[in-house]
């Protein structure tokens, strides 16, 4: 056979088409397209004689996988061997002749797919006995999951915890959360596959903390791949696997291996996330190749030889930290990939030449092993490469919290804490229905047993007894679409356990006080994110983008389309947490939805992509249980407010020793706390009475409010807060202050076409109370501010130092595979972004942590001095209230130089309030530190400009001169938030100058006149102002370092407990972040002098950064969400 680097279309290797034996025909243009370039051995002269003895390679599938594009790019390389011929069996001929009457060949390549006779390519094999590329006995395995799970099993391989179904006579054992089956119990989320492995329709089950329903995935249909369905209950015909669900941050990887020593790894958008498929302009799904650790390759390996298929296709799923196999799909080639189609075809050829040319006497010598091609930075000269985002964001909008505390003592009570574990830490959260069910029992119990026997010791009061039994069935008759559902997510009854009874709180409570052990029960209800509030999450999202480099691409108008590129290629680790509280969870599952461009329904995105399992303490807090500094200052501002005269000198210095705008201007407006309070509770009562009104109104009979409330639940909770606020001595109770604001706001903002009187008098006068009351529960000293704050987020703070060292350090997270990217030009790059979404709570200790803490001096700091005098003035941190802090890295300085890593702090106070545009604070805009030093930078693309992924260019980067004024032009429209642009004209056309394509911009959305387009009733977000834009890592680090040291005693003993339960989780040479939470890509570990076998790639150089125990001793503690 003749063979030649330049070969015309009349000298095409001998690609062959058989029929019977001993027939062939040479494929013409029609079969195969044309081969240019040298392959393999060099073709000798044509006229050569090609009687020599030639290796036939049988093709022997369904002819739509035998001429598939991967295929025919495979075999036309593996053909371009010298003494290989490839002959393709035609499908007539496999379905209807006799195995008898078959082409000959030496080497077999021969699968499985839909209508393939398994059997009689078995029988064909065991006719002529060819060399088999894929073993066809193990494809019958290969159709059964419960077999391929076997396999796995037994060959050591981790995959999820599972169990199998064989329908009749056993069912599974469902309750609402969880099914039992063969004794195991699977806790939703959990994964129902049908055994056969030709089902594609896996379903995934979502718990009820979640929002419940399942997501039914199939096989690709256009260019979705799965549904959501509000149906919650498992299939009851037909066999399954019920499996634990593995949290991937919404990615997984596909391994093709082509023998044991070669895998390649693609990752995708998982399926389950919204079910749409990525697809680039030319209509093929979005995938990229990733680097696979060394133990991945092992298991690759593993699978190829258990399954005895050298080319096969399998499923990995990346989280906690380890690599789990899901499925085995067999012989499967990977799309679109020119050099994958190389290595395939050179791999199986010389397979086959070492196998059958010693037995055939043909010439050939095993050929060297393609050299390693090390991982080359791509940038050059001096730039500041953005690193690490972290923010820590209020929650969106939500319904009015209401709370109702009552002491109980009832043995009902008590069977019920026990029951549930209460005694194991003296505490008891109730959530599911069938536990609020239980409450209700004992309330409707004790009460039936109070209406018998008047006189019967029931301790509990009568009129708790009925508000709590009124809440719960008020809660369970709603509808699932309304605030506070006794199914949904935002309701729980907390129980405490008091071993000497509650203190006496005030005078006003009985004389009698009762010896002996009680259970402080605590119904919460309402606080439920609202559609305004999901709005504003998944606007935040979209215009976050915008912090980081743009770019265009397949994601051509789209803004900020660069972290969605970053994302996509697997250079984004992006981890995002949540306290266990619906209207969190539901924050962080909307802005993940805008952030990452995703569609759909919330609950998929929830399950997938947020953390909010058992954080021990990071983003939650107890509220009821405060530590003594709390109820110290809680005592001291009930003092000062239940004042009947106007505030002198005395109380300004007692009430505000920080001397903060926002505090003065609201105790100017209060002047005498009492008559203010005097004058709240009338319009309270004139409220509630004009609800009344309405209600008798026939007209009002069908009125619905925002989000399904009805007027009676409307009044149900005016009349509650007018009840509390006035206890029976006629003083007031100052805690129930924030609720009055809380639900005027609500209401302002949601139910004005009600058109109530005096509700804006009421918003102005308790707004001026909970600017004072709200802040200063968080301290009114700065020691008090940051004794508290350290009580609510030091494990927050040690995070997010943890957070910033482990950018910097040469820590290995998923790699994108820089021999396989085309279009990427600079693979090794990686943003790291961590968003923490939590409750207004931590958002307060957190900048008083930063105000107060020492952090910068500002005497000394002119730019410190400024954003204090900003934060001041700052009344609220409404909803979306946002902390973020950027790193950066100058590549063009030292290592160990502090000017190596830069830190930005910002600050958004959140969403726009309903009348305090005209008065809100002006800040300084959001100005990174590179954008002030236009003059002196080179060249504009110091991040990379991901819209033509070239190579990075250079920005120098000098100290940072102050700048006295906003390089931005704030635009007041009313409502809205306005584009920030700059006002020095010499700097236009250049914007920001780290971003060529588009203007850098804070996260902020251009919303309509009164909100965010096609949302009139949601009003928009403040943008981010630049706090400091010129701190070192060392200053920040020593700044955290120090605080985490200065937390009490107390604080430290329960940091030693988290630390203990943490670390019994820890494992050395693994990303903390890998232990917390489900990982987008485990941790690479440390590989073996020689690779195992060569994936066509470099190898792993690094091993992850050692846990925070190991590597740095002064480290208290690890995080594990577990």
């Amino acid at each position: 056979m003749s063979k030649s680097s330049g070969m015309s279309n009349s000298e095409l290797p001998r690609f062959l088409i058989g029929s019977e034996v001993g027939e062939s025909r040479k494929l013409d243009n029609r079969d195969m397209r044309n081969i240019s370039g040298p392959y393999g051995e060099e073709e000798e002269e044509e006229d050569e004689d090609q009687s020599e003895r030639q290796i036939v390679v049988g093709i022997c599938s369904m002819m739509k996988k035998s001429t598939s594009k991967p295929m025919t790019e495979i075999l036309e390389r593996l053909c371009k061997f010298e003494y290989i011929t490839v002959v393709i069996f035609p499908e007539e001929v496999i379905l209807g002749e006799p195995v008898e009457k078959w082409p000959l060949c030496d080497c077999l390549i021969s699968f499985h797919s839909k209508g393939f006779p398994l059997d009689k390519a078995m029988s064909y094999a065991k006719l002529r006995n060819p060399l088999l590329i894929n073993d066809l006995n193990m494809q019958y395995f290969i159709q059964d999951r419960r077999e391929v799970y076997r396999i796995l099993k037994e060959e050591g391989i981790d995959l999820p915890r599972y169990a199998v179904l064989n329908r009749d006579p056993d069912r599974p054992e469902e309750s609402e959360d969880h099914v039992e089956v063969n004794g195991e119990v699977f806790h939703k989320p959990f994964v129902e596959k049908p055994v056969s492995a030709e089902d594609h329709n896996v379903y995934i089950y979502y718990p009820t903390s979640a929002g419940g329903g399942s997501q039914r995935l199939f096989r690709k249909i256009g260019s979705r791949s799965s549904v959501y369905s509000p149906e919650s209950t498992v299939r009851k015909t037909g066999s399954y696997i019920y499996e634990e669900f593995m949290p991937t941050d919404g990615t997984d990887v596909k391994v093709y291996t082509v023998g044991p020593d070669y895998a390649h790894a693609e990752a995708r958008k998982s399926p389950a996330l919204d079910g749409k498929v990525e697809r680039d302009s030319e209509g093929k799904e979005i995938r990229y190749p990733v680097m696979l650790t060394a133990m991945e390759k092992l298991v690759a390996r593993k699978v190829c030889l258990a399954f005895k298929q050298t080319v096969c296709g399998f499923d990995l799923l990346r989280a906690n930290g380890h690599s789990f196999v899901c499925d085995v799909n067999g012989f499967s080639f990977v799309k679109n990939s020119m050099k994958y189609y190389d290595d395939c075809a050179k791999v199986l050829g010389n397979m086959v030449m070492r196998e059958l040319a010693p037995q055939f006497h043909i010439p050939w010598s095993i050929p060297m092993e393609a050299e390693d091609i090390p991982i080359v930075p791509t940038t050059s000269g001096t730039m500041m490469e953005l690193r690490c985002v972290i923010a820590v964001i209020r929650h969106g909008d939500r319904t009015p919290k209401q709370k109702m505390k009552m002491e109980v003592r009832n043995a009902l009570f008590f069977e019920l804490f026990e029951k549930y574990g209460g005694y194991k830490s003296g505490k008891l959260k109730l959530k599911k229905p069938k536990q609020l069910q239980e409450v209700l029992d004992i309330a409707r119990q004790l009460l039936a047993e109070l209406v018998l026997h008047n006189d019967c010791e029931i301790e509990e009061k009568k009129s708790k007894l009925e508000q709590l039994k009124t809440v719960l069935e008020m809660e369970s008759s709603l509808n699932d679409n309304q605030y506070g559902h006794f199914s949904g997510i935002n309701r729980k009854v907390q129980l405490t356990y008091l071993p000497n009874g509650q203190p006496k709180a005030s005078s006003e409570e009985e004389d009698t006080l009762k010896e002996g052990p009680s259970l402080l029960l605590v119904l919460k209800w309402g606080g439920e994110l609202t559609p305004a509030g999901r709005v504003q999450a998944e606007e935040l999202g979209r215009a976050f983008r915008c912090m980081y480099p743009g770019g265009q691409g397949d994601y051509a108008g789209f803004p900020g389309c660069g972290l969605l590129r970053l994302h996509s290629t697997y250079r984004h680790d992006l981890k995002i947490y949540a306290s266990d509280e619906g209207r969190v969870q539901m924050t962080a599952a909307a802005f993940a939805k805008g952030l990452l461009a995703l569609e759909g329904e919330l609950t998929p995105i929830l399950v997938q992509m947020v953390k909010s399992a058992n954080m021990n303490g990071l983003l939650d807090s107890d509220s009821d249980s405060l530590t003594d500094c709390q109820q110290r200052v809680k005592a001291r501002l009930h003092e000062i407010m239940q004042k009947s005269k106007d505030f002198n000198d005395d109380d300004y210095s007692k009430l505000a020793p920080t001397g903060s705008p926002s505090l003065v201007n609201s105790m100017g407006i209060i002047i005498n706390p009492v008559r203010t309070c005097d004058q709240v509770h009338t319009l309270i009562k004139s409220l509630t009475q004009q609800i009344c009104r309405r209600l008798e109104d026939p007209k009002s009979a069908d009125l619905q409010l925002y989000h399904s409330e009805s007027l009676e639940l409307m009044l149900q909770r005016w009349s509650k807060l007018e009840r509390d606020f006035r206890m029976k001595n006629g003083r007031y109770d100052i805690s129930k202050i924030p609720d009055i604001y809380d639900c005027v706001k609500y209401d302002t903002q949601h139910n004005s076409s009600l058109a109530l009187e005096d509700t804006l008098e009421l918003f102005h006068l308790s707004k001026a109370l909970a600017d004072i009351i709200i802040p200063q529960e968080y301290g009114i000293t700065k020691a008090e501010k940051l004794d508290i704050a350290s009580a609510y987020c030091l494990p927050l703070v040690k995070k997010i130092q943890l957070d910033l060292q482990r950018t910097h350090e040469d820590e290995a997270v998923n790699k994108l595979h820089p021999l396989y990217s085309r279009g990427v030009m600079s693979p090794g790059r990686h943003v790291r972004t961590r968003l923490y979404f939590t409750s207004e709570s931590h958002v307060h200790s957190l900048l008083n942590i930063f105000r107060y803490g020492g952090l910068l001096n500002e005497q000394k700091d002119e730019q410190w001095k400024q954003a204090m005098d900003y934060l001041s003035a700052v009344t609220e941190l409404n909803y979306m209230t946002q902390i973020v802090i950027m790193l950066y890295e100058d590549n063009n300085k030292d290592p160990s130089s502090e000017e190596r890593f830069h830190v930005e702090l910002h600050f958004s106070p959140g969403v726009k309030g309903c009348k305090d545009e005209e008065n809100a604070p002006l800040g300084f805009g959001f100005r990174p530190a590179s954008s002030e030093n236009h003059e002196k930078q080179t060249n504009p693309g110091s991040l990379e400009d991901l819209s033509q992924d070239e190579p990075d260019r250079a920005v120098l980067t000098e100290p940072i001169n102050i700048q006295k004024k906003s390089p931005l032009v704030r635009n007041r429209k009313g409502g809205s938030m306005e584009a920030l642009s700059e006002s020095n004209p010499s700097s236009r056309g250049l914007a920001y100058r780290i971003f060529p394509s588009s203007s850098r911009q804070s996260p902020e959305i251009k919303p309509s006149g009164l909100g965010f387009e096609g949302y009139s009733l949601v009003p928009s977000i403040y943008p981010l102002e630049t706090l400091h834009n010129s701190l070192s890592l060392k200053q920040v680090d020593e700044f955290l370092t120090a605080l985490c040291k200065n937390g009490s005693e107390t604080q430290f003993k329960r940091l030693k407990t988290l630390s203990a339960m943490f670390e019994s989780h820890s494992q050395p040479s693994i990303d903390v972040d890998s232990l917390e939470t489900p990982v987008t890509t485990p941790v690479q570990s440390q590989p073996t002098a020689q690779s195992l076998w060569y994936t066509g790639g470099p190898p792993s150089t690094s091993s992850g950064p050692l846990s925070p125990s190991v590597a740095d001793p002064s480290s208290n503690f690890a995080f594990s969400s577990e």
